[in-house]
C-alpha cells in the first residue's frame, strides 16, 4: 500500500512538473492524459478496462431494494444480460437484451418493441448508467421507477453466479441461450 502512495505521488509530481506555466499553451512537450494512462495501465496501476470480461454479477443492496445486473456470454461471442431495479413495493424496473463492448461502454439493447438502448459506462468493477436515458426504456419500469443513474457494482467475476441470479419473483435473471 505504501509503495503504491509513493509511487502515485511521484507520478503526480512528475506530472506537475511536466505542465509548467511554460508549457500551459500545450505545447508537444505536454503529456496528453491517454499517455499517462497508458503509463499506469503497463506499469499496472490502473486496469486495463479492454481486458476484463463484463461477464458476471453486479449487483446493490440499498434501503429501498435492490438493484441486480448479471451479464452472461451467448452463442458466437454475443454476450446477454438480465437486470432489475428495484426502488419499493410498486416501484421497479425490469428488462433482458443483448449487450455489446465499445471500449469503456458497454451498450444495453433490451428485447422489445420499443428498442431501448441505453449506453453505460463499464470501468472493470462498476457498470453505470446514464443520468438521462431515452423516454424509449421507460415501458421497463412500473410506478415511478426509473433506470436513470442507477449503477450495479461487480460482486462476481463469472458467470455462474450470473446465470443463478433470480429476480423478485424468482424467475431466472438471465438464462442460457
Amino acid at each position: 500500500m505504501r509503495r503504491t502512495s509513493l509511487f502515485l505521488l511521484l507520478l503526480l509530481a512528475a506530472c506537475q512538473q511536466a505542465a509548467g506555466p511554460d508549457q500551459a499553451g500545450g505545447g508537444a512537450d505536454t503529456p496528453s492524459a491517454s499517455g499517462l494512462e497508458r503509463a499506469a495501465i503497463e506499469s499496472g496501476v490502473v486496469a486495463d478496462v479492454g481486458k476484463i470480461s463484463p461477464v458476471g454479477l453486479f449487483q446493490q443492496r440499498h434501503e429501498a431494494g435492490r438493484d441486480m445486473l448479471c451479464i452472461v456470454p451467448g452463442r458466437n461471442g454475443t454476450l446477454h444480460f438480465g437486470l432489475e431495479a428495484i426502488f419499493g413495493a410498486e416501484q421497479s424496473c425490469h428488462g433482458q437484451g443483448a449487450a455489446r463492448r465499445a471500449g469503456d461502454k458497454l451498450v444495453l439493447s433490451f428485447g422489445g418493441r420499443d428498442q431501448c438502448i441505453i449506453v453505460a459506462q463499464y470501468d472493470g468493477d462498476q457498470i453505470a448508467l446514464p443520468g438521462v436515458v431515452d423516454m424509449k426504456c421507460a415501458d421497463l419500469c412500473d410506478g415511478r421507477g426509473s433506470l436513470e443513474g442507477v449503477s450495479f457494482p461487480r460482486i462476481a467475476g463469472q458467470a455462474g453466479p450470473a446465470f443463478a441470479a433470480r429476480d423478485r419473483a424468482g424467475e431466472s435473471l438471465c438464462a442460457p441461450d
